[in-house]
């Protein structure tokens, strides 16, 4: 009988920590993450109307390269992060913004409920980017 020694199982273990961690969630119900997106409508808007108040708006969020968009002051952490927004970076960083970017200005607890963060994801996905106002 092959008996795996101690650093093998702890390797084991660490990838499938790190796989866990970064996993893109399941597809998302858009209709479900416009409810999740009240939490965080008081800092961020979405839509044809949407601008940036006390958070950037989050039309075309989704493949866009962090602290760029226009209308808003970004933290020197975020824009120097060089962070491009998928579904992936966008959950770690709801799960809890600090940890991924510290010294971001969203003061935000994060997200643990996986499926909220991807009804929430599912909700964004629906705002692209607008043409700028003519």
């Amino acid at each position: 009988m092959i008996r795996p020694n101690r650093l093998t199982i702890l390797t084991l273990l660490l990838s499938m920590m790190t796989a866990t961690a970064n996993a893109v969630p399941a597809p998302g119900d858009p209709v479900a993450g416009a409810a999740a997106f009240r939490k965080c409508a008081s800092c961020h808007q979405v839509g044809p109307s949407a601008r940036a108040v006390f958070g950037p708006d989050l039309n075309g969020v989704v493949g866009r390269r962090a602290g760029t968009s226009a209308g808003y002051a970004y933290s020197p952490a975020l824009k120097q992060s060089g962070i491009v927004w998928n579904d992936a970076t966008l959950a770690r960083f709801l799960r809890d913004p600090d940890d991924m970017v510290p010294g971001t200005k969203m003061r935000f607890w994060g997200i643990g409920d996986e499926r909220q963060i991807a009804n929430l994801l599912a909700y964004l996905r629906q705002y692209p980017s607008l043409p700028p106002p003519r």
